[in-house]
């Protein structure tokens, strides 16, 4: 920054740290999930390569369609984690994905930043995406999605 007697003025960096990619993808993915219109969980993701932002997805009905927040949860009583069939909603990872196809973007070696752990279902979305990292915050309340991207070779690691 230059003041106004052209002399090279530091900025004051005492303030204000600059975050690493990791917590600033996390915290777009936090910000992405306000868009939810899930009742039960506000989930975010983003999908990222080369340190850009392929594509964004919440957990929502699919586009045209009324939103739970608006006509009510048909699993409202059912457990977290079952009865995914039962589900209107589109998750999050799910929504990334889908975005990156429909506009053409390819997620071939991409990076999966979610607010919550994928289930076993968008694993397996995850895994036949080309998705080659998974980096979470919230567990999701069963394994059987992390054991199957594990298998399949997919980095994933959770952060607080």
């Amino acid at each position: 920054m230059i003041d106004s007697g052209d002399h090279i003025v530091e900025p004051d960096r005492t303030e204000a740290t600059r975050p690493n990619y990791r917590t600033y993808f996390l915290n777009i993915c936090r910000e992405v999930a306000t868009r939810s219109t899930c009742v039960r969980h506000r989930v975010g993701a983003i999908l990222t390569k080369n340190k850009r932002i392929l594509s964004t997805g919440y957990n929502g009905a699919p586009a045209g369609l009324p939103h739970c927040i608006d006509i009510g949860c048909p699993r409202k009583d059912v457990p977290s984690g079952t009865m995914h069939e039962l589900c209107r909603g589109v998750h999050a990872e799910q929504n990334a994905i889908i975005q990156a196809a429909l506009h053409g973007v390819s997620t071939e070696g991409a990076t999966l930043y979610c607010t919550h752990q994928p289930c076993v279902l968008c694993s397996k979305m995850i895994i036949n995406a080309g998705i080659i990292e998974v980096v979470y915050v919230e567990e999701y309340g069963e394994t059987a999605g992390l054991k199957m991207l594990k298998q399949a070779g997919v980095k994933v690691g959770r952060v607080s």
